[in-house]
């Protein structure tokens, strides 16, 4: 009786040792979770970022290129608009090459954000972009006349069909979800960018999965998060409802893209209320057709986030529409980006808009 008293004893503490080692992963934020947090917030307003003197995610986020003195004067411009959130782009190939130098530069854009008033949505995975080898250090020229012409997928479509590979994409992922995952300097983290986005091959479902499984392992104290990228039943598109309805299961709050007018982002709202969640707009503004003066009041009105696309009109023309070609002259009205290299605004009617939008951010 003793022996197995014993052995019982053991077995419990094994147990409980066990369970201390190897805790079960987070959940999906309850709805009341994510509501109470937004609460908490201010009106998410803000802008996609690239530092105007950067080319790509290599540029913006290597040692030899990142820029600091332009992104404090990039915020400080966002800062005058009234904007209290922008939102970047890692790349698991920089992480790979400097672990330790990439998260010391990401601390160090943080640093500058909060000197500005400024939150971060931070996203790890995107389909949009090219992927043709890429190579880190020295990145091609700017094209004239071509909108975002070095921008490169990550991990890139071979990557993402590719499970052997996997294994180094967890690493990254949850070095810097676990770096950061109490730093009130971030917003939300976006796992995956546009997973919906098969146009170079990626087939992303399986890998957004385990996105979100490392995800919820980190457990960080912000929320976890993945776009729709098209509104479902829009312009002739058949959205891909395996994805969708994984997001629509998975996310703690709910985010979406629209370059659409006021009728599709009125109806892209109007579906995305019936998950009951927050819902961030993390891509808007493409000019003539989504513009500002149309979009913001209604992102304001519902209480959407509205994080537009762009801010300088640098090596990435961003200014351009996506259509352009080789040696097309800057066009009178511009697609994306705020302001010209100098600073000045592409347009100050425009800009006295953003302030009077910004000027009270209290949803409550």
């Amino acid at each position: 009786m003793k022996k197995a008293l014993i052995y019982f004893t053991i077995a419990l503490f094994t147990a409980a040792s066990c369970g201390k080692e190897t805790p079960a992963p987070a959940q999906r934020w309850s709805q009341e979770r994510a509501n109470a947090w937004y609460a908490e917030q201010e009106w998410p307003v803000g802008f996609n970022y690239v530092a105007a003197t950067a080319i790509n995610q290599f540029e913006m986020w290597q040692a030899e290129s990142f820029d600091p003195e332009t992104i404090d004067y990039e915020m400080s411009k966002a800062e005058e608009l009234g904007f209290n959130t922008v939102r970047i782009f890692l790349h698991d190939m920089v992480w790979e090459a400097d672990p330790a130098g990439f998260k010391q530069r990401i601390d160090a854009f943080l640093g500058i954000c909060r000197s500005h008033g400024i939150k971060t949505i931070v996203t790890f995975f995107t389909n949009g972009g090219r992927f043709e080898n890429p190579q880190l250090g020295k990145q091609p020229e700017s094209i004239q006349g071509i909108h975002n012409s070095q921008w490169i997928q990550s991990p890139g479509a071979p990557s993402v069909n590719d499970p052997a590979s996997w294994p180094r994409l967890e690493r990254y992922v949850k070095d810097i979800l676990t770096t950061f995952r109490d730093d009130d300097r971030i917003l939300f983290w976006c796992l995956y960018n546009e997973p919906e986005n098969f146009k170079q091959g990626a087939q992303s479902l399986p890998l957004l999965r385990e996105v979100f499984k490392w995800g919820r392992e980190a457990n960080p104290s912000q929320p976890l998060s993945s776009p729709l990228w098209i509104c479902p039943g829009a312009h002739g598109t058949r959205s891909n409802f395996p994805i969708v309805s994984f997001l629509g299961e998975n996310c703690d709050i709910m985010t979406f893209h629209c370059y659409y007018g006021p009728e599709e982002m009125e109806t892209f709202i109007s579906l995305m209320k019936q998950f009951g969640r927050p819902m961030v707009c993390q891509e808007y503004m493409g000019r003539p057709r989504s513009t500002f003066e149309e979009i913001m009041p209604i992102l304001k009105r519902e209480r959407v986030g509205a994080i537009s696309w762009g801010l300088t009109a640098g090596k990435c023309n961003f200014h351009l529409q996506w259509s352009s070609k080789a040696g097309d002259p800057e066009p009178e009205i511009w697609f994306h980006d705020i302001f010209r290299l100098d600073g000045t605004p592409y347009s100050q009617r425009e800009v006295d808009f953003i302030r009077s939008m910004t000027q009270d951010k209290n949803m409550n």
